[in-house]
């Protein structure tokens, strides 16, 4: 009777399957061990709030009422919706968004490459770029209402740049209030996003840029060839983190207009709208309702931009 070759391998077999079992579980707990304090912070600061908003969005819970709390259903939601200044801040949010991203990512981009330069003194300057970043907005947004003023440095520049003819008074002007909210939100974000590209321009090897270099490539083919393939994941992460921030607008709306949104709504944006109803008139209910409808858009928002660009190596 003959032995099975196999039959002596098997034991060790099952023992290295239950051994691996076993890493892996341990490997598992441990991992949960180190995720629960970060998981429990964002329960109770992010899902928790959420679900909260949610339901209050349904009744008409006020902030200071002797009144009970009642349901009202959808109430809340079809008054957002059809208020206009709901809309207009929408709006206003919208331009918001389509000027600044691509200007602060173009900009961020150029000192990205400015700055990963071999050049006397570049530590400096990523400091300079980046200090913008790390300044308190409200305190930020106080120089800047200064600035603007029309006797201000700004308008100071602007008379000798276009002698005289150009001086608006920008913070009071219905035109020129929501752009000068926009070149402030410009340079307080462009060295967070220049800090990230940065790090994907030192990612790119050089030899790619000494290949190109031979086979007789200009700066620039350089640039749309190399450069942009090679800071792809970079960009789509800056583009997407700035469009979800500049939709937060609020600090220089409520600061740098003479009155918060102004003049006459200009530069209302649905962060400031939110924070009046459910602050501001006490409409704790409503002002639930706005911030998922607000939730809801930049979701939608974010996901459709992920769905037309998509990082290198993603799944479609």
């Amino acid at each position: 009777m003959t032995a099975d070759p196999t039959s002596s391998t098997r034991p060790a077999v099952g023992r290295s399957r239950k051994s691996k079992s076993s890493s892996e579980t341990q490997d598992s707990r441990v991992a949960w061990a180190f995720s629960a304090p970060a998981l429990l912070l964002v329960g109770a600061f992010i899902v928790l709030p959420f679900l909260l908003a949610f339901v209050l969005s349904f009744t008409n819970q006020r902030l200071i009422s002797p009144l009970p709390t009642r349901f009202v259903g959808i109430d809340n939601y079809v008054d957002a919706l059809t208020s206009a200044s709901f809309w207009r801040g929408f709006v206003n949010n919208v331009w918001f968004v389509v000027v600044v991203v691509p200007v602060q990512t173009a900009f961020a981009l150029w000192l990205a490459i400015l700055v990963n330069r071999k050049i006397p003194g570049r530590t400096f300057f990523r400091t300079v770029f980046f200090l913008p970043v790390v300044t308190v907005m409200a305190a930020a947004a106080v120089i800047w209402t200064l600035l603007f003023n029309a006797n201000g440095l700004v308008n100071a520049i602007m008379e000798m740049v276009t002698f005289g003819q150009f001086t608006p008074d920008w913070l009071n002007s219905t035109t020129w209030a929501l752009p000068a909210v926009m070149l402030v939100g410009i340079w307080q974000g462009v060295g967070f996003q220049m800090v990230i590209l940065l790090a994907a321009l030192q990612d790119v090897p050089e030899v790619l840029y000494e290949a190109a270099s031979i086979d007789g490539a200009s700066r620039w083919q350089q640039f749309i060839n190399v450069t942009v393939p090679g800071i792809r994941n970079g960009l789509i992460f800056v583009i997407t983190v700035t469009t979800i921030l500049a939709f937060r607008l609020f600090d220089q709306v409520y600061i740098m207009p003479r009155v918060p949104g102004g003049p006459l709504d200009s530069t209302r944006t649905m962060m400031l709208e939110l924070v009046e109803t459910g602050f501001g008139a006490q409409a704790i209910g409503r002002g639930a309702a706005i911030a998922i409808i607000f939730f809801l858009i930049v979701l939608v928002m974010t996901l459709v931009q992920r769905r037309f660009v998509r990082e290198e190596g993603e799944v479609a």
